[in-house]
C-alpha cells in the first residue's frame, strides 16, 4: 500500500505533535520532581531549625530552674547565645512577673504604659477604660470613658466587650480602639498569666518601669544591672530592686531564635511554667507556643 505523499505529511505532522506532547509531559513531571525535591529541602531545613529552636527554650528551661546561682539565667530579658548542631541560638528570657498583667492592672498603669510606648494621653486614657471594661463583668461605662456593647455596635463590630478575664495577650486586639501598630507596641509587655496589680521591677522592661513612675536614678540602676555578664556579677542594692540572683516566679516567656549560614532560620515564642507548675516528666509546661514574630 503506498500513501500519498500529503498522508506521509500528515503522519509525520502526528508523530511531531506527540514527540512534543510527550516531551511537554516529561517536563512537566521533571518539573514536578524538582518542585517536590526542593519543597522537600525547604521544609527540612525548616523543621530542622524549628528543633534547633525548641532546643533553646528546653536549655532556657533548665538554666532557669538549676540551683547554681553562677550557672542561672537571668530572666530580664538579656540574649544569651550558643551554637547547637551547625546553628546559631539566641535565646532571651524574660519573668512574666516583669509585665503588667491586663486582667488585674489599673487604668493608671495601663495608661502609663502606653504613654511610654508613644500613645498621646487622650487616646491612653480612652484604651484603659475600654480595656477595663473588657475584663469587668458589668455593662456600665469606666470614669476613663471606656466600651461596652453599644460603643461596639456603633463601631459595627460583630461582638462586645468580653465581660470576662483575658484568657491570652492576642485578644488585647479585639479591645475597641486597639490597632495592630499600638498591639505590637504593647504585646511584649503585658500578660495575662500573674495576677499582679503592679509588675516587678527587678526584670521589667523600661516602658514598664516608666510606667511604674519609677524615680529615674532607681531605673538608671536597675537598667545598670542589665549590661553586666550573665553569671557570676554581684546584684545592686536589694534594698532598691531585689536580687537578680533569684530565680523568679517560675512563669517566663521565651524567644528562641535558631539561624544557621544556609538562610535556615526558625523563631518560637512561647510561655512557660517551669519547678511545681509542670506536670510529672515535665520539663515545664507550655501555656501558649507560637511559631513565628507573631502572636
Amino acid at each position: 500500500m503506498h500513501l500519498s505523499r500529503s498522508q506521509h505529511g500528515a503522519a509525520l505532522l502526528l508523530v511531531l505533535w506527540l514527540l512534543a506532547l510527550m516531551t511537554g509531559i516529561v517536563a512537566v513531571f521533571a518539573l514536578g520532581a524538582r518542585t517536590e525535591a526542593l519543597q522537600g529541602r525547604y521544609l527540612g531545613r525548616s523543621a530542622a531549625a524549628r528543633w534547633a529552636a525548641e532546643a533553646g527554650v528546653d536549655l532556657a528551661a533548665l538554666h532557669l530552674q538549676g540551683l547554681d546561682p553562677a550557672r542561672r539565667w537571668v530572666p530580664d530579658g538579656r540574649p544569651n547565645e550558643f551554637t547547637f548542631e551547625g546553628y546559631q541560638i539566641r535565646v532571651e528570657v524574660l519573668d512574666e512577673s516583669a509585665k503588667v498583667d491586663l486582667n488585674v492592672a489599673a487604668p493608671d498603669l495601663l495608661i502609663g504604659l502606653m504613654t511610654s510606648v508613644g500613645t498621646d494621653y487622650d487616646r491612653a486614657r480612652q484604651l484603659a477604660g475600654a480595656i477595663a471594661d473588657f475584663r469587668d463583668p458589668d455593662d456600665l461605662l469606666t470614669p476613663e470613658g471606656g466600651a461596652e456593647d453599644p460603643q461596639y455596635a456603633a463601631a459595627r463590630l460583630p461582638y462586645g466587650a468580653k465581660d470576662r478575664p483575658f484568657e491570652s495577650v492576642s485578644e488585647l486586639r479585639q479591645v475597641l480602639g486597639m490597632d495592630g501598630e499600638l498591639f505590637d507596641k504593647l504585646q511584649p509587655h503585658v500578660t495575662v498569666y500573674t495576677g499582679l496589680a503592679r509588675p516587678n521591677p527587678t526584670f521589667a522592661s523600661l516602658p514598664v518601669l516608666q510606667a511604674m513612675g519609677l524615680p529615674a536614678d532607681q531605673v538608671a540602676v536597675i537598667l545598670a544591672q542589665r549590661a553586666l555578664p550573665q553569671a557570676g556579677q554581684p546584684g545592686p542594692d536589694p534594698g532598691q530592686v531585689g536580687s537578680l540572683a533569684a530565680q523568679g516566679t517560675g512563669t517566663y516567656s521565651v524567644s528562641s531564635v535558631a539561624s544557621r549560614s544556609d538562610g535556615s532560620r526558625a523563631q518560637i515564642r512561647v510561655a512557660i511554667r517551669i519547678g511545681s507548675g509542670g506536670g510529672f516528666g515535665q520539663l515545664y509546661l507550655p501555656l501558649s507556643w507560637r511559631v513565628g514574630e507573631s502572636d
